[in-house]
C-alpha cells in the first residue's frame, strides 16, 4: 500500500503542477504526507517488534504505535495549513487550468485510495474484531475506542483523508470544466484542508490522552471502586487513593489505597475481588486498618500510595 500511494502522490503532483491544479496539486501533496505518515507507522510497528522484549518497557511496546498515531495526526495537521496557504495564494493569483488531464489524474488518485482503504479498512476492522473477541466484550464496556490499534487507525485516517480530498478534486475540476467556476478549485482546496484539520484533530486527542495517562474518565475507574467498596459493608472499607492508567489496547494497571476496618483484609483479597475485571492486568494494593474505634486509619495525612 505505500509502494501504491507513493507512485500516485508522484503522478499527482507533476500532474498538478503541469495542469496548473491547485486542487489536483494539494491532493498530490497530501498524499506525499501520507507516504511519510504511512512510512512512520510501519517504523513504528518494527520498533515495537524489536523492543518487544526489552525489560527497560515495562508495559511492552504498545506505546510506540500510539506515539506513532500521533505523530501521523501531527503531519495532517501540518498539511491542513499547507493546502490552506497554496488555495489561497492560487485565488490571489489564478492560472488557468488543464481540466481535461487533471481530471483524468484525479479519477485515477481516487481509485488508488479507495484500493488502499480497502486494504487498510479490513485490516482495522478485523484487528478490531479479534480484540473484542479476546477481550469477551469488555473493550465495549470501556469505551467505543479502547480495544482500537491507533496506529493502524491512523494510516486508515491518512487513506480516507485521501480519499476525500480526490473527490473533492474531482468536484472542482467538473465544475471549473463544465460551468467555468475557476475559483472552485481553490475553494475545494481549502475545504479539503479544514476535513484533514478535523480528523487530525480527532485522532491526536485520542493519542495523546494515552500518552498523557488520563484515564482517570474511563469507565474502569468506577469498576475498580465498585469492586472494593461494596455497598452495604459493615467493614466500611473505602478507596482513598485511586490511579489508573492504560498500558495496552485494553488493559490497565492500577495503584490503590483501601481504608478498612475489616482486619482480616489483605491486599491479596483485594487484589481477587479486582480480578473479575480481566483488563486490570497489574496492581499494586495498599491497605490500612483501622481500629474498631477509629473512624480513620492511623497515618500520617501526607502518607499516599506505597509501591512495593
Amino acid at each position: 500500500m505505500l509502494a501504491i500511494t507513493a507512485v500516485a502522490m508522484v503522478v499527482e503532483i507533476v500532474a498538478g503542477w503541469l495542469f496548473n491544479s491547485m486542487a489536483l496539486l494539494a491532493d498530490g501533496w497530501h498524499m506525499g504526507s501520507h507516504v511519510a505518515a504511512i512510512g512512520l507507522s510501519v517504523l513504528a510497528y518494527a520498533a515495537a517488534r524489536r523492543y518487544a522484549e526489552d525489560p527497560r518497557f515495562a508495559f511492552g511496546t504498545w506505546k510506540v504505535e500510539v506515539l506513532g498515531g500521533f505523530a501521523s495526526a501531527v503531519f495532517l495537521l501540518l498539511v491542513a495549513a499547507a493546502m490552506v496557504v497554496g488555495s489561497v495564494d492560487r485565488i490571489l493569483a489564478p492560472k488557468p487550468i488543464h481540466y481535461g488531464p487533471a481530471l483524468g489524474v484525479a479519477v485515477l488518485g481516487l481509485a488508488v485510495n479507495l484500493v488502499c482503504a480497502l486494504i487498510l479498512g479490513h485490516a482495522h476492522h478485523g484487528h478490531h474484531g479479534h480484540h473484542d473477541h479476546h477481550d469477551a466484550g469488555h473493550a465495549h464496556e470501556h469505551g467505543e475506542h479502547a480495544g482500537h490499534d491507533l496506529n493502524l487507525k491512523s494510516a486508515y485516517l491518512h487513506v480516507l483523508a485521501d480519499a476525500a480530498t480526490s473527490v473533492l478534486a474531482i468536484v472542482a475540476l467538473v465544475g471549473g470544466w463544465l460551468y467555468g467556476w475557476d475559483w472552485l478549485d481553490s475553494v475545494m482546496g481549502i475545504a479539503g484542508a479544514a476535513l484533514v484539520a478535523v480528523w487530525a484533530r480527532g485522532l491526536l486527542a485520542e493519542t495523546g490522552r494515552v500518552l498523557l495517562d488520563r484515564e482517570m474518565d474511563q469507565p474502569v475507574v468506577d469498576e475498580i471502586r465498585e469492586a472494593v467498596e461494596a455497598p452495604g459493608d459493615p467493614a466500611e472499607t473505602r478507596v482513598t487513593d485511586l490511579h489508573v492508567w492504560r498500558v495496552g489496547r485494553n488493559a490497565y494497571a492500577c495503584a490503590v489505597a483501601v481504608v478498612t476496618h475489616d482486619p482480616g483484609l489483605t491486599p491479596d483479597a483485594v487484589r481477587r475481588k479486582l480480578a473479575q475485571h480481566p483488563e486490570i492486568v497489574h496492581a499494586t494494593i495498599e491497605v490500612n486498618h483501622c481500629t474498631t474505634q477509629e473512624r480513620e486509619p492511623a497515618w500520617p495525612a501526607s502518607a499516599g500510595v506505597t509501591l512495593k
